[in-house]
């Protein structure tokens, strides 16, 4: 008699670890370390399926099994029907096999094997990704596209710097990208990767997304963008393939009519008089040297830092920058072992500490923080409140000295290489980036607009930064001052300590920096604001606003 047990092993218990550090977060894309969470817990998710597909393919052998034993019992039965039934047995085990067995079979197949992955599945679906997870993601890309000025080919073949896990994009990845990029009216990057789609198709590579709709996009993101002779192009091929295209057939009408219009128009231009080109002419060369001597908007000078491009060191400023053994006045902790430091910039004056920070004191930090981590914020200075922003794309948690000492060994040691006062310092804050993770540019300090940016601490203002980099990136990720041009680059167990104010208290605004899209890697850092209570006899005021 067929056995109807069927049992699949529950993973639910493996994945209680996994799920517990999931359940209380969101925006995952905002963070790498939180991410490999999600790797685990689709690798469960694998296991979970592979046992399924054992089961059935253990419930179809049976079936088969049994479809053999009947198909040879019954060829020879009804070789000679009567004679066969002459044996009481034969008789006998006919009656049994369709009263009771033809049954069993029945629940066999109709026996649901799907039960304990489902189940598994459906444990772990609150734990997913999201909608905003996916266009978070999807955004990430096109900002790190622009900021380091990659084809979509290349990021679509994966050829990126610095990669170990090459991974290539699908058309149907390309066509998600352009997708999301439409939704958000952005026709530039919808053009891209519908393009990169395209070529992808024309290459031969199998999709279920077909070429008419691929063109369809694509040549309304160029007639959006101004080019109507280019989506006239565009929307010619697409009828090539789907003759009866309704809107293609009512777009090509469209842009054939501008077309002529755009034709007529520049025919009546040319009949303008010559003086009218003349002046044309002359108010173009002012326009040009105009343009010449435009200042580089920031949001340029930033993405040509984070790229290693733009303003270098003279050589004489760059002779005045040394390294050295430092050990604070002789601080009796450093006296005999003085750490390195050296000099990244001289205005503002930058400095990195080597090798100040050791590899078990980073693990544990990024351990204690790691189920803190939550979206990071920024101080809203029409609220005067917290609040996340599209321009901060990372996870922070906040250490305190009293959780663990090593917390308050770490804050000594910033103490002793400072000599600041780190009890009126905010406690430590440790930021993961995630995919394209970044922090536009900003200031550390509050500025004279905003009196009452850190009223509540009642500390003063952030008179200095120091900034551990507790992991090296493989490609962006720096820390740059678009205002002066320094690029100061991840390496991991060193840290970088600049003032944000001078001593008279004034903030310094060349200190307005930021923090670079992670183009490849996993970023980890943390970070110290220090305040101006408690300094006034370590750091004394000076008399003039930039002394």
């Amino acid at each position: 008699m067929l056995s109807l047990r069927m049992e699949l092993p529950c993973w639910c218990l493996l994945l209680l670890s996994c799920l517990q550090s999931l359940s209380a977060h969101n925006d995952f894309f905002t963070s790498t370390g939180q991410m490999t969470d999600l790797l685990y817990t689709e690798k469960d998710l694998v296991t979970s399926l592979k046992d399924y597909i054992r089961a059935e393919e253990n419930k179809l052998e049976r079936v088969k099994r049994w479809a053999d034993k009947l198909d040879t019992l019954s060829a020879a039965a009804t070789q000679d029907p009567e004679g066969f039934l002459g044996h009481p047995v034969n008789a006998f085990k006919l009656m049994k096999r369709l009263n009771t067995e033809w049954g069993d079979l029945e629940s066999l197949v109709l026996s649901d094997t799907t039960d304990g992955f489902i189940s598994n599945l459906t444990i772990q679906r609150q734990y997913f990704p999201t909608d905003e997870d996916q266009t978070g993601a999807a955004k990430a890309l096109l900002r790190l596209q622009d900021t380091y000025r990659l084809d979509a080919n290349t990021i679509s073949t994966g050829a990126l710097p610095g990669v170990k896990h090459k991974s290539q994009m699908t058309v149907e990845d390309c066509y998600e990208l352009g997708k999301i990029a439409y939704s958000d009216v952005d026709y530039y990057h919808t053009e891209l990767w519908m393009a990169q789609a395209l070529k992808q198709l024309e290459e031969g590579e199998e999709s279920s997304i077909d070429k008419v709709t691929v063109l369809d996009y694509l040549s309304y993101a160029i007639y959006q963008q101004g080019e109507i002779e280019r989506a006239l192009v565009h929307t010619k091929k697409l009828l090539e393939l789907d003759p009866e295209h309704q809107r293609a057939k009512g777009n090509l009408k469209y842009f054939e009519f501008q077309l002529e219009k755009q034709r007529k128009a520049a025919e009546e231009e040319k009949t303008k008089d010559e003086g009218v080109a003349v002046k044309k002419e002359k108010k173009t060369k002012k326009a040009k040297k105009n343009i010449s001597n435009h200042v580089i908007p920031e949001r340029k000078k930033y993405e040509m830092l984070c790229r290693g491009e733009g303003i270098k060191l003279t050589p004489r400023r760059q002779s005045r920058l040394f390294c050295r053994y430092y050990d604070n006045n002789h601080n009796p902790k450093y006296v005999l072992s003085p750490v390195r430091q050296q000099d990244e910039w001289d205005r503002p004056y930058i400095v990195r500490y080597l090798d100040i920070i050791s590899d078990q004191e980073m693990e544990k930090i990024k351990q204690l923080a790691k189920p803190r981590l939550r979206r990071a914020t920024v101080h809203d200075p029409q609220t005067g409140k917290l609040t996340t922003a599209q321009y901060r794309v990372s996870k922070s948690a906040w250490l305190t000295g009293y959780e663990d000492p090593m917390i308050d060994k770490i804050n000594q040691r910033i103490e002793d290489l400072t000599g600041l006062e780190m009890d009126t310092a905010e406690e430590l804050q440790v930021a993961n980036y995630g995919v394209g993770g970044q922090y536009e540019p900003h200031f550390d300090f509050g500025r004279k607009d905003e009196p009452d940016a850190f009223k509540e601490l009642g500390t003063g203002n952030r008179i200095a930064t120091w900034l551990f980099y507790m992991s090296d990136v493989a490609a962006g990720g720096a820390t740059v001052f678009p205002d002066v041009g320094a690029a100061v680059w991840p390496q991991k167990g060193t840290a970088v300590f600049w003032y944000n104010l001078f001593p008279s208290g004034e903030g310094d605004y060349s200190t307005r920096h930021a923090a670079c899209p992670v183009l490849v890697g996993n970023k980890w850092v943390s970070n110290k604001w220090i305040h101006e209570r408690g300094q006034e006899w370590r750091r004394p005021c000076g008399l003039s606003e930039s002394d």
